[in-house]
C-alpha cells in the first residue's frame, strides 16, 4: 500500500471538468441503464500532489497578483528535476523557455522555420494534436507508419522515413518521445538512430517530451531526445509541460528546452509578436511545487496506472481474446486493438462506437490517430473505473 490514495472517486461533474462534462460520443445513443463513465481525453481522474497545492497554497497567503517575472527557484525546480529524473547534465536557464501548451511551442517553431504547404514528418499513429495543429497551419502532413515487431513492439522503419525525407524535401520533423498513442518508450539507441537520419538532412526536430514522466513498465527510463550527442542538442526542439505530470491542463504551463542560441532566439522572437506565452503565476508555483517535492507521488502514480494496465491485459486475454491490449512502456492512455473482433463480427468501427456509447463509455476514436480499428483509453484513474469499464465490455459490446 503506498503513500499516496489513486483509487479516491472524486465527483468530478459540474466541476468544470471537460471530460467529464462533455461526451465525445455524443450522437451515438446511450442507455439509461449505464452510468457515464469517460476514459478518453488525457486527464486524470486522481488529485494533483500534494506538494502541488502546498506550493500553491504559500503563494495565495501573498495577495497580490501582479505582473511579475519567473523565480530562479522556478527555472532551478526544471534543471533539478530534468538532471534527478532524466540524468540531463549542463542545463542552464538561458536554455529553458515558457511556454503555455506544448502545442502552442510546436507551432511557434513551426512559425520560424516553415511556411503553409510544406512537408512535416511525422509517425503513425499520429497524436490528434499534431493532425490539428498541422491542418490548422495548412502543412503537408507526411506520414511513416510505425511497424509492430514480432513481439508486438512498436518500432520506426528508417528505411521508410529516409524515402519520404527524398521524395518530400522535409526540412522540420515531429518526434513524440515517448510516443503517443502507442506508449512507446524509445531506447537511446533509437534515438540515436533517429536523429543521426534527420541530421543528414538537415532536418530540425520538434520533440514532444509531455509524457517523459510516465514511465509505466518496470524497468524503463525516459531518454531526452537531446541527451543522445551533440547533434541531437543543436538540431532538436524540446517541449514538457508539468501539466501533463501533475495533472495540471487546467492552469496552463509548459517549457521548451533548446540549446542552440541562434534557432532559440528567432523562436523566441517569433513567439513574442502574439504575446501568446504570459506565464501564470499559479503555474509558475504549481510547477515549483511539483518537481521540488512530487517525485514520490509521480513513482507512486506510474505503479498504479502499470496496476491497471497489467490487470486489463490479463482481463482482455481471457474474456475477450479476439481484442488486442498490451500494457504500455510509457504513457497512461493505451490503445485498445479491436480488429480482429471486428472482422469476426463482420462489424466496422461507427458498429463498434455505438455499442460502446451505449453503454455509457467514453473513449477517442482511433482513427484519429491513424490507428484504424483500436481505440484510446485513459487508465489514470481508480481501479474500480477499469473494472466496470472491461465488465461493460466484456457483457455488452464483445459479446453482444
Amino acid at each position: 500500500m503506498g503513500k499516496y490514495d489513486f483509487n479516491k472517486v472524486w465527483e468530478r461533474t459540474g466541476h468544470n471538468a471537460l471530460k467529464w462534462d462533455i461526451n465525445p460520443m455524443a450522437g451515438r445513443a446511450k442507455s439509461p441503464d449505464f452510468s457515464y463513465l469517460p476514459m478518453w481525453i488525457a486527464d486524470m481522474d486522481v488529485a494533483t500532489a500534494p506538494s502541488v497545492v502546498e506550493a500553491m497554497r504559500e503563494r495565495l497567503e501573498h495577495p497580490l497578483f501582479g505582473y511579475y517575472m519567473d523565480p530562479d527557484r522556478y527555472y532551478n525546480a526544471i534543471i533539478d528535476w530534468q538532471r534527478e529524473r532524466f540524468g540531463v547534465n549542463g542545463l542552464t536557464k538561458a536554455n529553458i523557455g515558457y511556454e503555455n501548451g506544448v502545442l502552442g511551442g510546436v507551432t511557434g517553431v513551426l512559425h520560424t522555420l516553415t511556411k503553409p504547404g510544406d512537408p512535416i514528418l511525422v509517425h503513425a499513429p499520429t497524436y490528434v494534436g499534431f493532425t490539428g495543429v498541422l491542418k490548422n497551419n495548412e502543412m503537408n502532413i507526411v506520414s511513416s507508419d510505425l511497424k509492430k515487431d514480432e513481439n508486438g513492439v512498436w518500432r520506426m522503419d528508417f528505411e521508410d522515413m529516409e524515402k519520404k525525407i527524398q521524395e518530400n524535401g522535409i526540412q522540420v520533423a515531429i518526434f513524440c518521445n515517448p510516443h503517443n498513442p502507442t506508449g512507446r518508450v524509445w531506447t537511446k539507441e533509437e534515438i540515436n538512430d533517429y536523429i543521426n537520419l534527420m541530421g543528414k538532412y538537415g532536418i530540425t526536430v520538434i520533440s514532444d517530451e509531455i509524457w517523459a514522466d510516465f514511465m509505466i513498465a518496470e524497468g524503463k527510463k525516459h531518454t531526452p531526445t537531446q541527451s543522445v550527442s551533440d547533434l541531437a542538442k543543436r538540431i532538436t526542439c524540446a517541449f514538457y509541460a508539468p501539466s501533463k505530470t501533475f495533472n495540471l491542463a487546467g492552469l496552463v504551463g509548459s517549457y521548451h528546452v533548446i540549446y542552440r542560441k541562434e534557432l532559440r532566439d528567432r523562436i523566441l522572437k517569433q513567439e513574442s509578436l502574439s504575446h501568446y506565452n504570459s506565464a501564470n503565476i499559479m503555474s509558475t508555483y504549481a510547477l515549483i511545487g511539483g518537481y521540488e517535492g512530487g517525485a514520490e507521488w509521480v513513482d507512486e502514480l506510474c505503479e498504479h496506472i502499470r496496476g491497471n494496465m497489467e490487470y486489463t491485459e490479463n482481463y482482455v486475454k481471457e474474456h475477450m481474446p479476439l481484442v488486442d491490449f498490451k500494457a504500455n512502456e510509457g504513457c497512461y492512455c493505451s490503445l485498445m486493438d479491436w480488429g480482429r473482433w471486428l472482422e469476426e463480427k463482420g462489424k466496422d468501427m461507427d458498429d463498434l462506437l455505438n455499442d460502446i456509447a451505449w453503454v455509457g463509455l467514453a473513449f477517442n476514436d482511433g482513427r484519429a490517430f491513424h490507428a484504424n480499428t483500436a481505440v484510446r483509453v485513459n487508465f489514470a484513474c481508480p481501479r474500480q473505473y477499469v473494472v466496470e469499464m472491461l465488465d461493460r465490455l466484456d457483457k455488452y459490446v464483445y459479446n453482444k
